[in-house]
């Protein structure tokens, strides 16, 4: 792949993320559903990490990640670390026991947002701010939502890769 067919790529991948961020930040939160917001920024992680693989996954996770950090308020810098391995995980995974298609995405996707959402009620149980079925009251709902938005997600990175070339320009 020469620089410029790779800058090409991810050029194209960023404006793919642009209206999934748009989506996350200012539409879907004006309409929760269940009292809850879907996030679709790991989704997003989680379908590039599908299509193009490990090393692949873990850059975009991280870019998604510092995206995510530098976009909402009151981050820690834990979504880029915690974005990038979960691109490195799911790449490596749909390289070498899934498959490329919806259903890897699917599963990839269900990961990333249950351990998400685990690490996030693990942080309010530790620091005591609500017990344990007010926060899966919230987490599972949140959770299903954010599920629900796979298939235009995946649909979306899927058209671009296979715009892009995915695989075959490297």
């Amino acid at each position: 792949m020469t620089r410029r067919d790779f800058i090409r790529k991810w050029t194209v991948y960023a404006l793919g993320l642009l209206p999934i961020w748009l989506l996350d930040a200012y539409i879907l939160p004006r309409m929760p559903l269940w009292g809850t917001v879907p996030m679709l920024l790991p989704l997003a992680v989680a379908a590039v990490a599908v299509l193009e693989g490990a090393y692949s996954g873990t850059g975009f996770g991280l870019a998604v990640g510092l995206l995510w950090e530098l976009a909402y308020p009151g981050g820690f810098g834990g979504q880029v670390f915690f974005l990038a391995l979960a691109g490195m995980a799911m790449g490596a995974v749909s390289q070498y026991a899934l498959s490329q298609s919806f259903l890897g995405c699917l599963l990839c996707s269900a990961g990333v947002l249950g351990l998400l959402d685990l690490l996030r009620v693990a942080q309010r149980l530790f620091i005591n701010a609500a017990s344990l079925s007010d926060l899966l009251q919230v987490a599972a709902p949140e959770f299903l939502w954010s599920l629900a938005w796979t298939p235009p997600v995946w649909l979306l990175f899927r058209a671009i890769y296979h715009k892009v070339g995915g695989n075959r320009l490297a």
